[in-house]
């Protein structure tokens, strides 16, 4: 496995991690309704969606010809 595609893994693994914390931050704040909880389940929404970008434009500017 070489860097690119240790790179590119890694960034996948921190996608599926921000959603699961952002799924958690919206499941919690329908129960308990506070404010830090629901600030935490969009920041990691905001994250994902940078990571998602991020992640499409290191494999555009890294694509192999």
């Amino acid at each position: 496995m070489g860097l690119r595609a240790f790179h590119l893994f890694f960034i996948a693994l921190s996608v599926v991690l921000a959603a699961f914390c952002a799924a958690w931050a919206v499941n919690e704040y329908q129960v308990a309704h506070q404010a830090m909880v629901a600030l935490f389940g969009v920041t990691a929404a905001v994250t994902t969606l940078g990571l998602i970008a991020y992640g499409v434009a290191f494999q555009r500017k890294t694509r192999r010809l």
